[in-house]
Parts: structure tokens; C-alpha cells; sequence
């Protein structure tokens, strides 16, 4: 089918229903999926180009190619043989050149095809996840000059009036480079441009080439290389101390170190070079996250617990999942480490993924100093540019290790021999927005399907479906042992499965006793602090025993809400249905409310805007309150806050938590970042605030959460050589959740929680799918939400509950509804016609499916 648009011209969308395998690869043209900007999800075509002589195209290629007026990022689908018999191939576009050849391999593109499927997402969404930022960007076509194959007099060799005023702007320029878009501007006629660019290409008098976006092109510094001697040629002192210089350095310095070492001139070295004694050469430097000088590492001695564990990974061959069950301080990382070590001398590859960035610079640094430059590094917040090389660099099949957060499962590595989901139940791991709504660890079973590898699941706390998927029941028990070898049922195949167990700490050290303090009983003991007389002891003990801390809170800021203490009005965000929290910046300074939903800030008022009392209070604690309060009662406490407010700015989750391990501060304040598999050797307390902003929320996951997340941070404590407490302040002790805490009993705490989601039929033991639908017209947001649960109420499968709003309604100007499905646990979750469903929201209300969701506040 042609499409006939004044802006899409010749360019052929391919027929429904082929394959996307490769034909012969000597045919001309090929079908490639365009990254078009502005494209809706249903809109994602495929285009037929034609392969230009000089370029060698397979299936997989990132290209770039012409679309319209512009040029575009595409990838290489299926060599055709010949375009659709109704097109004429003189109006089919060329090709315009390669960015990355062999990307995209069989598995691979069988990964990203289960991904689209699955959670109902375009392809072309979801191979812009898998790549680096910019590098389906918009690139830029351009002619540079030959000089050296120019003779004397071109211009009267040439015919064409266009070519011979091509030929004079590019030498008017010293480079002798321009766009194409510049030199069409000049020239009166675009086609007459075209013949003369071909007549100065043909006589090789110029060249074309693409320039990549910026991120896209390698970044490159000048080096100098000693390639003589100099004793056969001519040479002053000065130049025989420089070349002696460049002979200490092994050979070779980057220019502007050896400019100054030496303390010379460029135009000195070039006077070297023009004698053949040095090269000056551009050589690519990889930009890639910075990290400090590391002693190197050695494997450690195994208790037999890890060498069991050890020993069941490596004797894997192919396919499996594990379930690495270890206890806070077991040693878990170590088992990935010498599980990973024999895989590089095969000439494998391992992926290591973390929830968190906060995780990567302690775990990447301790992989580091046991395999050295190997080891890389890949999430958002590095720069597009160290992302894109870092991207470029798994592609050469070297074998290495790559640490990252959730993106990274779509790291390129062709000789995947591992991967590795360490706190495999941290709900970072699922994507919420935007699509694909993705959960890392369901694309990680099937990504280590395709590639026949293991695939390991760490955690201290499991999440309940990954619990259930090793028990050899369907019931709420627990797996049989260790070692122990089930089938269960995923959304796509059946997977063989390993329960390995890791009860005990390294060296036997104790799990630390949790002592839960009842803050009712403080209060009507007068204390009214929001410290309990437990931690304020435990407090005051660190300096006087040169030990470190850990302080847990839910929330970040001051304060949770401001109210009026006459009239009980609460500052609400204008743009979102919740309460603005107090920000405290610095003394002095104006007292800042914030909203952390929409960023929306404004000063807090002397007065209440609706009855204009005075009496404004602060209700609520946030880590700035922590820490104000500790300034107050402990002044000779040097404390670190730790939390997105202080972690902003790149590199400073790496150097708050060096400050901390050097000792440079007794306390670490902050929220979930905490619980996170930090390693923090000479932690020996840790307070839980307020445990109960943890338990109280309106979603069935919040048990499930508020266990993993106060276990996690309870296992900070005791990690070294001396032993550790944990203290958590509650006004609700005798809550399940709190109780298994205290006793570190997570099988009972499963029972109990899996029974409640049978008898409810929620994950694991069913399948939900969320529709989320927001707008700026409540009642369109509502009125399609309910067109839409009635067009799915005609199709037998699945239950709806719903539409109803969000629980918080509207975020930043936008009205939310949603619409729950609920599935059975062994079927995939199919909306029958979703495309459909897709139409039946207009241009004013967006849809999100959200499969498998995570939150569903």
C-alpha cells in the first residue's frame, strides 16, 4: 500500500502478516520500522527503502533513514527480494547509511516482540527502551570535500551549474563541510541539487557521511605516539628531552597531558611529527561513570550454605530460575560473584540488576576490585553520552559484567551466560509509566530463556510470587528444601526452578534483636519527643562507642501536612488532591511547602486561608524533621540525610555514602533508599521512626511492603564485627506485620499473607490488569472509563471491578480513573480487541494498560 501524503512521499508500507525473517541478503530492498516522532502507538508502520550499492544491510541494522523532510533512526526488519508489486521502485527512497550494524539478533528481537505483546505495547515503544537515549534521534545528512582528489581548475571540468556552486561554498569554507539541509537552501532546485551533488561524489571529489545526534557520536582527544627514535634524524636538545619524556610514558600521553608534562607547544610537536619520530592521532575515548582507584579482591572462603548455593548455579546448564533465599548479611554477593568469575574465563557475559541507583555504587565497586575494567555500568542517571558508549561497548562480545537498574534487562550482551536480580522483591523493578509498564523480573525469565542461561533471584525477603513459584504446591506453604527442584507455570512457558537457602550471617553473626516500642505508652509517660527514651539512650550511646547508625523514616521533607489548629483546614495542592508537605530549607529562609506529586511549591502563609487564624502547625515527620530534631537533642551528632532531596545531583549517592563509611558522620537519615543492600559494616543501630506509615495504606501489596522494606532495614545493623540493634517505634505493636518483624519469621508472615490473597484471588494466586485513564475534563475521564468497562463487561474471563477514581484523583491537573481486571494465575491476560479499547478513548483522555500492576493506588 502506497501512502500518498505531501509529507510522507514515497515511502511504501509493507503488507500485514509477513515474517520478519531474513531473505537473501543480496536483494535491494529492505522493510524497516521508522522511530517517527509524534506517531501514536497504533501507528507504527513499516516502510520499504532501497539498499544503496555501497551499503550492507541485514536485519537488525540501526539506520538512518529519509522521511519527508526529515532523517530518522529506523531498524533493518526483513530483506525483500522486491518492493510490492504495486509500487514503482523508481519512488522508493534510499537508504541513507548504517549507525549500528548487528544489533538486534534473533533472541533479541523475540524478547522485544514478547514485551510488545505482552503489555500491549507498540514495538517501536518498546525498542525505544532498549536503546540509548538519542540514538533513533533525528541525524543529519552532509557533504564534506575531498581536497586532495581535487585538481587545479575543477570548475571547468564540471557541466553542471549546481555542482560547480556546490563545489565553491564547500571551499569557501576552511572544513569544507555542510549539511544537506544548508545546501539546498542555496541551490534553486532541489533536483538539480541532487545531480550536482552526484556529479562531485562520482569524481570523488566529496563525500557524504550521517551525523549522528549528539550523544550518538563518539567522543575523541588527540593522543601522541612515539613511532622513532629520532637517532637517524636531525633533532635539537629540546626535542630529544620531549621524545625521552614520551619513552618514560611507555610510548604514548593524551596531547594535553603531554603538553603539560613537557611544558611545550602543540606546533613543537608537530615539527616532531613532520620528522616521523610522532604520530598525532584522534583516538575514541569512552565516556563511562567515573569510580575511585580500588584494591584489588579476592573470592572468599564459602561456609557450606554458599558453597551449596555456589555449587548449584554453576552445575546449571541452560535455562534455569533460582530462588537465592539469604538471610540479611549472608553473603549473597559473593555467591554472585564466584558464580560470575568462571563464566569470563569461558568467554561469557553476566547482567547484574539492582533496584536502585542509590545500590550501584557500592556493588559496583566491590565487583570492580574483583574484575577490574569488566565491570560497566548502565542506568539514567549517567549522561546520554556515557550511556551510549557504555551501550556500544556490550555490543563488541567482550566478556564483561554490566550492573543496572531496571532498563539495563535490554542490555545488548551477546554471550549471556547470567543474569542476576538481586532484591528481586523490590517493586523499583516494575515500570509504572511510561509504556511498557514492564517488570524487569518477568522480562528477565523470558530474556534468560532465549538466551538457554540461568537466571538468579536474590533476596532477604522474597516476593510472594516468586515464594509460591518454588513451593510445591499451589498452596500457601513454603518451599521443600534446599536445593529442591520445582516446574511451575509462568505467563509464557514452563520454567525449571531452584530454592537455594542462605539461613545464617557470615562468621555466624547473630540476626540483631528488634525491640518494638509501643509511642502510646510514651505519650501517656509524658514523652512527648518524637524520639522514644529507648533510641534517645541508644542515641547517645554511638560516640561513646565510636559505632555508627542508621535512622529510618517513611517520608522525606519536614512534615506530612500543615492544618489549621482553629478551623482544620489542611493546604491542599491547587493541581492535585493532596495535602502540600513542609519543606525546611535552611535558617532563616522562607518556609516551603511542596507538593510530591507535582513539584508544585509555594512560601507557607502566615495566616490560614480560610478562617485566617494564626495557628498554623506542622503535623507529620519527615527526614528534614528527623534531622532538626537531632540537631536539637544530640548536637554532638554528626548526621548525613539520605533521600531524593539530597541525592539529586549525580555522583551523590556515591559520595554521601563514602562520607559515611569514612566515618564522617555517626548517623545515616533517610527513607527507602536505606534498605536497599547497603553494606555498611559498622552500622550497629537502627531506628524505625514511625513504622506506621508503612502499614496503613489502601493497597493489598501494603503488608507485603512494609514487612520486606522494615526487615531490610533491620538488616543493616550487625553486619560487622560488633553486634547490632534495631529499635522500631510504633503506635500499632501488636499488628501481624510488626510481629513477624521482631521476630524475623518471614515463612509465618507468608502463610498468614497468602491465605488472605487466596481467598481474594490476588497475586499470585490471580492475575490483574490495570487500566489507568487520566484527562484534564473529569467528566470525559469518566464517562469514557465507564464506555470502556462496559464494552469489557460482554467478554467472558476475567472479572471487573471498577471504574472508579484514583485513590488520589487528580495529579496535576489531571482527573484518574481506573478499571481493575482480574485474571486466573494460569492463563495470559488477554483484552480481547485492545486496540479497540485504545479507540474508545478520544484525543483528550490517554489510557495506560498496565499489566501485572505493582500500584495500584
Amino acid at each position: 500500500m502506497y501512502i500518498n501524503d505531501l509529507n510522507l512521499q514515497n515511502l511504501v508500507v509493507a503488507e500485514p502478516g509477513e515474517s520478519y525473517q531474513a531473505q537473501n541478503l543480496g536483494n535491494r530492498y529492505i522493510e524497516v520500522l521508522v522511530d517517527c516522532p509524534g506517531a501514536t502507538d497504533t501507528e507504527a508502520k513499516l516502510y520499504v527503502y532501497r539498499i544503496a550499492p555501497n551499503l550492507e544491510i541485514r536485519p537488525g541494522d540501526i539506520l538512518s533513514v529519509p522521511f519527508g523532510a526529515q532523517q530518522l533512526g529506523a531498524i533493518a526488519i526483513r530483506i525483500l527480494a522486491e518492493p510490492p508489486s504495486n509500487i514503482p521502485s523508481e519512488n522508493i527512497k534510499d537508504v541513507e547509511d548504517i549507525i549500528q550494524k548487528d544489533f538486534f539478533r534473533d533472541s533479541y528481537w523475540s524478547l522485544l516482540e514478547l514485551v510488545s505483546k505482552y503489555y500491549y505495547t507498540s514495538l517501536i515503544q518498546v525498542i525505544r527502551v532498549a536503546l540509548p537515549p538519542g540514538l533513533l534521534g533525528r541525524s543529519q545528512h552532509r557533504i564534506r570535500l575531498k581536497r586532495e582528489s581535487i585538481p587545479n581548475g575543477a570548475e571547468e571540468f564540471l557541466r553542471l551549474s549546481a555542482a560547480r556552486q556546490i563545489l565553491e561554498i564547500l571551499q569557501s569554507q576552511p572544513d569544507g563541510d555542510y549539511s544537506y539541509r544548508f545546501l539546498k537552501r542555496q541551490v534553486k532546485s532541489k533536483a538539480q541539487f541532487y545531480i550536482g551533488k552526484k556529479q562531485l561524489i562520482d569524481r570523488g571529489w566529496a563525500e557524504t557521511y550521517v551525523e549522528l545526534p549528539k550523544y550518538s557520536r563518539p567522543q575523541t582527544k588527540l593522543v601522541v605516539t612515539l613511532v622513532s627514535d629520532g637517532l637517524h634524524v636531525a633533532l635539537n636538545k629540546r626535542q630529544r628531552e620531549i621524545l625521552k619524556v614520551l619513552r618514560d610514558c611507555d610510548g604514548e600521553l593524551w596531547l594535553n597531558e603531554f603538553l603539560q608534562i613537557c611544558k611545550t607547544t602543540t606546533s613543537t610537536l608537530r615539527g616532531l611529527e613532520q620528522k616521523g619520530c610522532v604520530v598525532i592521532e584522534e583516538r575514541e575515548v569512552l565516556r563511562a561513570e567515573q569510580s575511585p582507584t580500588l584494591t584489588q579482591d579476592q573470592a572468599k572462603t564459602l561456609n557450606a550454605a554458599q558453597a551449596n548455593a555456589l555449587a548449584t548455579i554453576n552445575s546449571i546448564n541452560g535455562f534455569a530460575q533460582v530462588l537465592l533465599h539469604g538471610i540479611t548479611g549472608s553473603g549473597k554477593t559473593e555467591v554472585y560473584l564466584q558464580a560470575i568469575a568462571p563464566l569470563l574465563h569461558q568467554g561469557k557475559s553476566a547482567l547484574v540488576l539492582v533496584p536502585e541507583i542509590g545500590l550501584t555504587p557500592q556493588l559496583t565497586d566491590r565487583f570492580r576490585a574483583r574484575f577490574g575494567n569488566k565491570v560497566a555500568v548502565y542506568h539514567s542517571a549517567l549522561s546520554e553520552g556515557e550511556r551510549y558508549d557504555t551501550w556500544r561497548q556490550m555490543l563488541t562480545g567482550e566478556p564483561q559484567v554490566v550492573i543496572g537498574t531496571r532498563s539495563a534487562i535490554f542490555a545488548p550482551l551477546p554471550k549471556l551466560g547470567l543474569i542476576i536480580l538481586d532484591e528481586e522483591h523490590d517493586s523499583s523493578f516494575k515500570q509504572d509509566s511510561p509504556i511498557p509498564t514492564y517488570h524487569a523480573r518477568t522480562v528477565a525469565q523470558w530474556r534468560a530463556e532465549l538466551e538457554n542461561c540461568p537466571l538468579v533471584l536474590g533476596s532477604a525477603t522474597p516476593s510472594l510470587e516468586s515464594w509460591v513459584s518454588v513451593s510445591g504446591s499451589r498452596g500457601a506453604g513454603g518451599p521443600g528444601g534446599r536445593g529442591a527442584k520445582e516446574e511451575y507455570l509462568t505467563p509464557h512457558s514452563q520454567l525449571p526452578t531452584y530454592y537455594l537457602s542462605l539461613p545464617e550471617r557470615i562468621n555466624s553473626r547473630p540476626l540483631p534483636p528488634v525491640e518494638v516500642v509501643d509511642m502510646r505508652l510514651e505519650l501517656q509517660q509524658g514523652n512527648r519527643s518524637i524520639f522514644s527514651r529507648s533510641l534517645q539512650e541508644a542515641l547517645g550511646q554511638l560516640q561513646e562507642k565510636k559505632q555508627q547508625g542508621i535512622l529510618f523514616i517513611h517520608r522525606r521533607g519536614y512534615s506530612t501536612f500543615v492544618s489549621c489548629r482553629n478551623c482544620g483546614y489542611v493546604l491542599e495542592c491547587p493541581h492535585c488532591d493532596v495535602s502540600l508537605a513542609y519543606h525546611h530549607t535552611e535558617e532563616g529562609a522562607p518556609q516551603l511547602l511542596r507538593c510530591h506529586y507535582c513539584n508544585y511549591g509555594r512560601s507557607h502563609p502566615q495566616f490560614c486561608p480560610d478562617c485566617s487564624s494564626p495557628y498554623l502547625k506542622f503535623f507529620g515527620s519527615g527526614t528534614q524533621r528527623v534531622t532538626q530534631e537531632l540537631a536539637k537533642q544530640f548536637p554532638q551528632l554528626r548526621f548525613i540525610r539520605f533521600d531524593s532531596d539530597t541525592t539529586r545531583n549525580k555522583g551523590a549517592h556515591r559520595t554521601l555514602l563514602t562520607q559515611f563509611a569514612n566515618g564522617e558522620a555517626d548517623l545515616l537519615v533517610g527513607t527507602q533508599m536505606l534498605t536497599k543492600g547497603l553494606d555498611l559494616p559498622q552500622v550497629t543501630l537502627v531506628g524505625v521512626v514511625a513504622a506506621d506509615g508503612l502499614l496503613h495504606l489502601s493497597d493489598y501489596r501494603a503488608s507485603e511492603r512494609a514487612f520486606q522494606t522494615l526487615t531490610q532495614v533491620a538488616g543493616r545493623a550487625g553486619r560487622g564485627d560488633d553486634p547490632g540493634r534495631v529499635i522500631v517505634q510504633t503506635y500499632t505493636p501488636e499488628h501481624q506485620v510488626i510481629e513477624a518483624v521482631r521476630t524475623h519469621d518471614y515463612q509465618s508472615f507468608c502463610q498468614a499473607e497468602l491465605e488472605q490473597r487466596q481467598d481474594l484471588d490476588y497475586p499470585p494466586y490471580g492475575r490483574l490488569i490495570l487500566l489507568r485513564l487520566s484527562s484534564l475534563d473529569p467528566i470525559q475521564v469518566q464517562n469514557t472509563a465507564q464506555i470502556i468497562a462496559t464494552h469489557l463487561g460482554s467478554n467472558a474471563g476475567f472479572e471487573i471491578l471498577g471504574p472508579a477514581p484514583a485513590s488520589v484523583m487528580r495529579v496535576a491537573n489531571r482527573y484518574r480513573w481506573q478499571i481493575l481486571l482480574k485474571f486466573s494465575p494460569d492463563e495470559l491476560p488477554q483484552l480481547p480487541n485492545w486496540e479497540e479499547i485504545r479507540d474508545l478513548c478520544c484525543d483528550r483522555v490517554s489510557l495506560t494498560i498496565d499489566v501485572d500492576p505493582v500500584n495500584i493506588l
